[in-house]
């Protein structure tokens, strides 16, 4: 690998090139010949384009800096590095720095004064141990711009996901059937247990389904067990979500999947409107979601939706629990302020029908 293209005007000559690998760059000069500057050609590491100068007086000064432009501009470095040179001798010379940790905007944000002077040919290694993108105070930075923890979990999380998903549709040392009512999927006790108390207690204690591997599941159709269960393996698709979420929202209950059972509320409550608030303010109840009942609640008195299922609202106060109508009253009683004249009329019809039920 090698840095390319660019070069440093009349100051550049054959030996200009800087060769990188990984997170090393190295510029080998032959001679200064009778310059006493030098800038290689342009390098990149990270996102950014280098330059590398020597200036050579009683000292060898050398400078590090990232091609002027936006990029450096608007993305500036902060990069911690190491520099060395050395000379091939005889005898073989180097010096080290320290370990650097600079801002680099321009050529004058950096300098390093070598305390040695040598002839003939040197090299000159720059290693970059982290380099990050500056904020805007330029003091602190952000993430490195390699390989960070962030991403080692990300590619890691990726990789099980992928395993998992083999394990589950090719049924890879499957150990345990479960029965819906209308055909059989397998699956592996692990996975289940580590999901759900519930099938963990099967399996942990004697119980018929820890004695027969399996699992009848009489309320779920085969469809909604396989949306389950993908998202159980990380499979799931969206469509598949969607279709499914209440039933995945009941299974979720029933076999205590919090994960799941908290996806299934953040979803019922995106798409609230005044054909299902009434549906949704039911199952908040009946699975109690706090948050979605809150939003139903909300959804209906104090932005005065009320009005819009007063068909359908008296037919829901009769089959609905009194503990959720109460809770209904109490609502009414907290929007009913002068502000919210405009919605008095079905207010009242609430409160009256309320009280009545009560």
């Amino acid at each position: 690998m090698s840095g390319g293209g660019g070069g440093s005007g009349g100051l550049s000559g054959p030996d200009s090139r800087v060769e990188t690998i990984s997170r090393l760059a190295q510029w080998r000069i032959d001679t200064f010949g009778p310059c006493s500057y030098r800038r290689s050609d342009p390098f990149k590491l990270g996102i950014w384009n280098w330059y590398l100068s020597v200036e050579k007086s009683r000292f060898i000064y050398v400078r590090l800096f990232p091609e002027p432009g936006r990029l450096a501009k608007e993305q500036s470095p902060l990069a911690r590095f190491v520099l060395r040179a050395s000379w091939a001798g005889p005898p073989r010379r180097a010096s080290v720095s320290p370990v650097f940790e600079h801002l680099l905007r321009s050529s004058d944000d950096f300098v390093w004064q070598v305390d040695m002077m040598s002839h003939g040919r040197f090299t000159i290694d720059v290693e970059f141990l982290d380099l990050r993108i500056a904020n805007d105070n330029a003091t602190e930075s952000s993430s490195s711009i390699w390989l960070n923890e962030g991403m080692v979990q990300n590619i890691a999380s990726k990789s099980t996901l992928r395993c998992l998903s083999r394990m589950f549709t090719e049924s890879i040392h499957a150990d345990v059937t479960i029965n819906t009512t209308d055909g059989a999927l397998k699956a592996h006790r692990a996975i289940l247990a580590t999901c759900s108390p519930v099938f963990e207690s099967m399996f942990l204690h004697d119980l018929k389904e820890k004695e027969s591997s399996m699992i009848n599941i009489n309320d779920m159709c085969l469809e909604s067990c396989s949306a389950l269960l993908g998202f159980i393996y990380g499979t799931i698709k969206q469509d598949q979500f969607w279709k499914h979420r209440l039933s995945l929202l009941a299974a979720a209950n029933k076999y205590g999947i919090s994960d799941i059972k908290d996806c299934c509320e953040e979803s019922l409550l995106e798409d609230i409107n005044s054909s299902n608030v009434l549906e949704r303010l039911h199952i908040a109840w009946l699975y109690q979601l706090e948050n979605l009942k809150k939003g139903c609640l909300s959804y209906l008195f104090v932005f005065g939706k009320v009005y819009d299922v007063r068909d359908e609202i008296h037919s829901f106060f009769h089959h609905a629990d009194l503990e959720l109508l109460l809770e209904m009253f109490q609502e009414v009683l907290s929007v009913w302020k002068p502000m919210h004249c405009a919605f008095k009329a079905p207010l009242v019809s609430c409160t009256c029908f309320i009280v009545k039920a009560c």
